[in-house]
C-alpha cells in the first residue's frame, strides 16, 4: 500500500474524509444560528415539553388539507408536542395549528430554498429543544408506520432503541396513489389513505453512499412516471425520520443523511435485518396538480428548480399513476413481506 507522509493511502482518506465531514457540520450548525432570526413565534408552548417526551418537527406551507389526518396520526403514535414553522400559509392552516394545544407554531416569510429547504430553521428548534429527545422530523404529507405500530407507540419504539444502542430509526418513503387521475382523487373526511391505496412494490434500487455511509433509496411511482428517461435524477426515498437527537446533529439533504455519519448506519451489514418503517407518502391528494403548477412557479424545492420543470409540468397534468402492477397497500406486514421494512429483532 502506498503511504504518505508515514501514513498508509487509505488511513489519510479516512482522516482527512472525517475531518471534512466535522467541518461540514459545524457549519450547517452556524447557519442554524445565523437562521434562527428568520423565524417568529407565533404560539410557543414549549414549555409544555417534559423530560422523555417524543417530540415532532416539520416544516409547512398550505398543508390544511393533510394537518388534521397528520396531527391524528402522529399523536396516536404518541408524539407529546409538535414544533412547526409554516412557511407563508394562505389556506389557513396556520390558523388551524395556532390553536391545537399541543403545537408550538413559528412563522417565517423567508426563502425556503435559501434556508436548506427549511432545515436551517428546524435545526434551531432542534438545538433549542430537541436536546435529549427522540425527534420525529417528517414532512406533512409523511405517515410514519412500522412493525407493530397499531398496537406499540412510539415511545415504546424508542425505548426499544435505546435498549440496543439505537441512536437512530430508518424508514422509506412509499409513494402512494389513487386508482384514477390525480385530479380525480377524493380524500373523504381528509383521510388521505381512504383515497390513495396503491403503491409500486419492486422496482427499488439501494446503494450505499460514502463518506456518510447512508443508504440510497430511488425508485416507486415517480421514478417511473416522471424520471423514466434518467432514473437517477428520481426523488430519494431513504429517511432517517426519527433519531435520539443531541444539540451536535444535523440533518444533511433533508432527512436523507445526518452527521456525524454514526447515525446513518442505522442497517445491517452482517447479512442479517436491522428494524425499520415506511412512510406512507399522501402527496398525491387532487390538490397535487395544482400545486405542481404553484411550486414551479415558486422555485423554492429543487437547488436546480429548471432541470425539474418537465416533471412539474407532468404533474400540473393530472396524470394517472396506477397500473395492472399496482399493489394494494393492506397493512405493515404485507410491506415487510415485501422487503420494505423489517422488524429486525422487534418480535
Amino acid at each position: 500500500m502506498a503511504r504518505i507522509d508515514g501514513l498508509p493511502t487509505g488511513l489519510f482518506a479516512g482522516l482527512w474524509a472525517a475531518y471534512r465531514l466535522r467541518w461540514k457540520r459545524r457549519r450547517l450548525l452556524f447557519r442554524a444560528l445565523r437562521k434562527r432570526r428568520q423565524i417568529a413565534p407565533v404560539a410557543d408552548r414549549s414549555a409544555a415539553i417534559r423530560p422523555g417526551d417524543i417530540l415532532a418537527f416539520a416544516t409547512i406551507r398550505n398543508e390544511a388539507l393533510r394537518l388534521p389526518e397528520f396531527l391524528a396520526h402522529y399523536r396516536r403514535l404518541g408524539v407529546a408536542h409538535f414544533l412547526i414553522v409554516d412557511n407563508g400559509s394562505t389556506d389557513g392552516g396556520a390558523a388551524l395549528l395556532e390553536a391545537e394545544p399541543d403545537v408550538s407554531l413559528w412563522t417565517t416569510g423567508h426563502s425556503y430554498r435559501l434556508s436548506r429547504f427549511g432545515l436551517d430553521w428546524l435545526t434551531w428548534l432542534m438545538i433549542r429543544h430537541g436536546h435529549g429527545h427522540w425527534c420525529l422530523t417528517v414532512d406533512a404529507d409523511e405517515l410514519l408506520i412500522y412493525p407493530h405500530w397499531q398496537s406499540r407507540p412510539l415511545p415504546a419504539l424508542a425505548a426499544w432503541l435505546d435498549r440496543h444502542g439505537a441512536e437512530a430509526f430508518p424508514a422509506m418513503m412509499l409513494e402512494l396513489y389513487p386508482s384514477g387521475r390525480l385530479s380525480e382523487a377524493e380524500a373523504p373526511g381528509g383521510d388521505a389513505l381512504a383515497a390513495l391505496r396503491w403503491f409500486d412494490s419492486g422496482n427499488y434500487t439501494i446503494r450505499k453512499q460514502r463518506p456518510m455511509d447512508n443508504l440510497w433509496i430511488q425508485g416507486g411511482a415517480r421514478a417511473r412516471v416522471f424520471f423514466a428517461g434518467d432514473p437517477r435524477r428520481a426523488p430519494t426515498l431513504n429517511k432517517l425520520p426519527l433519531v435520539r437527537w443531541n444539540r451536535r446533529h444535523v440533518y444533511v439533504n433533508s432527512t436523507h443523511a445526518a452527521l456525524p455519519p454514526r447515525l446513518n448506519r442505522a442497517y445491517a451489514e452482517d447479512g442479517g435485518e436491522a428494524i425499520s418503517g415506511v412512510l406512507l407518502h399522501t402527496k398525491f391528494l387532487p390538490d397535487a396538480p395544482r400545486r405542481a403548477a404553484e411550486e414551479k412557479a415558486r422555485d423554492e424545492h429543487f437547488a436546480n428548480a429548471a432541470a425539474y420543470e418537465g416533471y412539474y409540468d407532468a404533474l400540473a397534468a393530472g396524470p394517472e399513476l396506477w397500473t395492472p402492477r399496482s399493489r394494494a397497500l393492506t397493512g405493515w406486514r404485507q410491506l415487510e413481506a415485501l422487503g420494505l421494512m423489517s422488524r429486525g429483532g422487534w418480535v
